[in-house]
């Protein structure tokens, strides 16, 4: 049987309620579901997000 719970990535839940306003008005529904869940993220929502990413060293 499937999980059908999914718990989100607090870590990724709290990145997102960082972002700034038009940030975060430009992110789908489905592109937040799939951060907050750890699957791969669209390539849409990298290129709305990439610019308050920070690469690790």
């Amino acid at each position: 049987m499937a999980d059908t719970k999914r718990t989100p990535d607090p870590q990724r839940v709290a990145f997102l309620r960082t972002l700034p306003l038009e940030a975060k008005e430009r992110i789908t529904g489905e592109e937040a579901e799939a951060f907050i869940f750890g699957e791969d993220i669209p390539e849409s929502l990298y290129e709305k997000i990439k610019d308050f990413l920070q690469e690790e060293e």
